[in-house]
Parts: structure tokens; C-alpha cells; sequence
């Protein structure tokens, strides 16, 4: 019998081992798309610039944010520079830095490696990127979009950023390289058809992302587009607006042209309230999204009139001092 029983011990420790080993160097191992070479034409710039500015946000992350001022619009000459800073501090599982994705950094990435790190999670190197950037939702895009990301990416002037390296906790070190997973890409829906284009833009935007509560850093289905999620920062905590068409805690009542309103509010970067030592700011990037174009504003707000009214009364926001009891 205990001749059995260290066995069996034996054997669930080789399991476990031989597991761990797997996941820690064996993955991810997405498959590398052949055959994409991105025509860099002045029309895959224009509408990449839009998507990555307005749309995707590839620029929230991967450029310096001010955050002296409301909504913490993007500086001048940082486009692309990366280097933001992401700790435990903000609920993060480690250390994590926003990589530069000016030419300066990704001029030795092939086309199809930037297409794989952005839809896909994996970069030139097969580690697995956190998803903190958004490539579960940017890998249910259509291609073309992609491509025109990766023009615009490829047309920035490149800036001399060298920025440090990621730091991991335990478990999300094994846990991260089963992230990664390969695109199920999709047609972008014609404009005509606003609920369904309306349904892309909205994922290309990851708004369910922020605005949908998190059980250990995974989404609540049940909870999507509610929310009440909470962004910590230096004097207090945002928390996301409960965008559902609940009548009395979402946008129920609000019309189509109160929705576009609200993002256009921002649209003039001189007129950004300056925020005082103690204001609490918001992570959400208005300045950003106050450029979409009012007919994709529209489509968005239109198809989160469909979805299913949740009653989630939210609190715009915690001071740091609310924080330390709650």
C-alpha cells in the first residue's frame, strides 16, 4: 500500500511538474499568419490614424498622458513612445510598462508578427503580452482594420524610448502564456447596418472591458456593460458608468444626441479642467473618443440600446481616504 500511495504521489508530482513546464516555456504558440505584407498608402494611414486615436485607442496606452488635466489627454510628441506605467498598485499582477511602438522599436517586426501581437497576444520574441491591452477584442476585428492600424504604426516618427521590462506575480507568470489565443477574426458589417456596425465599433472600443465588473481580473458576463468597475489611482478611484439602457442607472433615458454630446464635450483639449492636487481624475479617455466620427457615436449608442437593461446604481468615484475603509 505505500509502495501505491508514493506512486501515485510520484506520479501527480511529475503531472504537475511536466504541466508547469509546459505552460511556462512550451506556450503560447500561435500560429504566425503567412502572407501579410501591408500596403503603407495614404488611405490605410488616414483610417489607421483614426481607429488608433479614436477608435481602438492603441494611443491611450502606448503614448504619455497628461495627467495634470481632466481625462488625461495625450502630450504632444509621445505618440507611440510607450513607457506607461501599470503596478499592484492599480490591481495589476505584477509590473507592466507600455511597449514603444513607434518604427524606432518595431522597425526588425515583420507585418505579420505586429498582426499576431495585436489580434493574438504574442509578440516577435513568443512571450505572451498581458491583456491589458485589448487583443481579445482587437483579434474579433475585420483584417483590413489591422492592416490600417498597422500602416498608421508604421508611418510614426520614431522616438528613442528604451522601456524597462515587465515584472510578473506569481501565478499570473504560468498563467499569462495561456492567454494567447489565434484571432476568430471577423467581416466588419456595412455602416448601413448600424446595430451590427454599431456591435463592432463597440468591441474595437473594448467598452465592455472598463464598464463590466471583474471577479480576479476576469469579466462578470452577467455583469457586462453595468459598471462599476474601479480604476484606482493616486487620490481615489473611478469607477465605470453603467452604460446599459437601464431607465433609472444607465442611458435609458438618454436620447442619441445626449450620448454624442457627451464625448463631443471634450473634443477641444483647451478647455480640459486642470486637476488639483486632491481631484480624483477619471482614466476614461474622453479627449480620444471626442474625436470619433458622430455617425460611428451614434451606431454605438444605438446598439447598447439593445442590450439588456441591468440596474446597477453606480458611485462616480472614491477618494483615497474612502479607499483605506472599504
Amino acid at each position: 500500500m505505500k509502495k501505491l500511495l508514493f506512486a501515485i504521489v510520484a506520479l501527480l508530482i511529475v503531472t504537475v511538474v511536466g504541466g508547469a513546464t509546459y505552460v511556462k516555456y512550451a506556450l503560447p504558440e500561435v500560429a504566425l499568419l503567412p502572407g501579410i505584407k501591408v500596403d503603407v498608402t495614404p488611405e490605410r494611414i488616414q483610417r489607421g490614424e483614426y481607429l488608433a486615436n479614436h477608435v481602438t485607442l492603441c494611443m491611450d496606452c502606448h503614448s504619455t498622458r497628461d495627467w495634470s488635466k481632466f481625462s488625461g489627454p495625450m502630450m504632444a510628441g509621445t505618440l507611440g513612445k510607450g513607457g506607461e506605467y501599470f503596478d499592484e498598485k492599480m490591481g495589476m499582477p505584477g509590473k507592466f510598462y507600455s511597449k514603444n511602438i513607434t518604427p524606432f522599436n518595431l522597425k526588425d517586426w515583420s507585418d505579420a508578427e505586429i498582426f499576431k501581437a495585436i489580434t493574438s497576444g504574442e509578440n516577435k520574441d513568443g512571450e505572451a503580452i498581458f491583456p491589458l491591452m485589448p487583443y481579445l477584442y482587437y483579434g474579433k476585428m475585420d483584417k483590413e482594420d489591422i492592416y490600417d492600424i498597422i500602416a498608421y504604426i508604421r508611418n510614426l516618427s520614431p522616438i528613442d524610448n528604451k522601456v524597462p521590462m515587465r515584472s510578473l506575480d506569481f501565478p499570473m507568470n504560468f498563467i499569462i502564456n495561456t492567454i494567447p489565443k489565434e484571432a476568430p477574426l471577423t467581416i466588419k458589417p456595412s455602416k448601413s447596418d448600424t446595430i451590427k456596425y454599431g456591435a463592432y465599433l463597440t468591441n474595437a472600443s473594448a467598452c465592455m472591458e472598463c464598464h463590466t465588473q471583474v471577479k480576479q481580473g476576469v469579466i462578470i458576463p452577467e455583469l457586462a456593460f453595468s459598471g462599476g468597475r474601479e480604476f484606482i489611482g493616486p487620490n481615489g478611484s473611478s469607477i465605470s458608468a453603467n452604460i446599459t439602457p437601464d431607465m433609472e442607472t444607465g442611458i435609458g433615458k438618454w436620447s442619441a444626441k445626449n450620448f454624442v454630446e457627451r464625448f463631443k464635450t471634450y473634443k477641444n483639449l483647451d478647455s480640459l479642467p486642470p486637476m488639483g492636487k486632491n481631484d480624483i481624475n477619471t482614466v476614461m479617455p474622453w479627449t480620444m473618443y471626442a474625436g470619433m466620427e458622430e455617425s460611428d457615436l451614434i451606431a454605438i449608442y444605438k446598439y447598447l440600446q439593445t442590450l439588456k437593461p441591468i440596474h446597477n446604481e453606480v458611485m462616480v468615484h472614491f477618494k483615497a481616504s474612502e479607499i483605506a475603509n472599504k
